[in-house]
């Protein structure tokens, strides 16, 4: 499967269980949190949805060569990363109170920074179709 069509597929993973992820939060989550448990849920839910747009603009730009294809996918496989980390470590401080995950969320927000570090020197490199 190309770099495009993956990035693609996962963007859509990556945004259709946002949605799951919030109306989960809304009707089966907000009587069992609390109000600051479920703000950082939300946040989740929030960053995962922001990087799910970003991943199809990826794929779009790899199948249009709109820049230099290794600092794109470079920049696609952190913002997968990213995303899974520090969505999934916010999940799960709030499902399980543990206060220890927050400190995992920076890790995922640093690796969510050098993706879009890679797509902006991916845009800054760019190709001939920039000019």
């Amino acid at each position: 499967m190309s770099s495009e069509r993956l990035f693609f597929a996962l963007a859509a993973l990556l945004g259709g269980t946002a949605v799951a992820a919030g109306a989960f939060a809304t009707h089966a989550l907000r009587p069992q949190l609390t109000p600051r448990l479920l703000e950082v849920f939300e946040t989740g839910v929030r960053y995962q949805m922001y990087h799910a747009l970003a991943l199809g603009i990826v794929a779009l730009a790899l199948t249009t060569s709109l820049g230099q294809a290794t600092w794109l996918t470079a920049g696609g496989w952190a913002l997968v990363i990213g995303t899974v980390i520090f969505s999934g470590s916010l999940y799960a401080l709030s499902l399980s109170g543990i206060g220890i995950l927050g400190a995992v969320a920076p890790l995922g927000g640093l690796a969510l920074m050098v993706g879009w570090g890679c797509l902006a020197i991916a845009a800054y490199l760019g190709s001939s179709a920039l000019s």
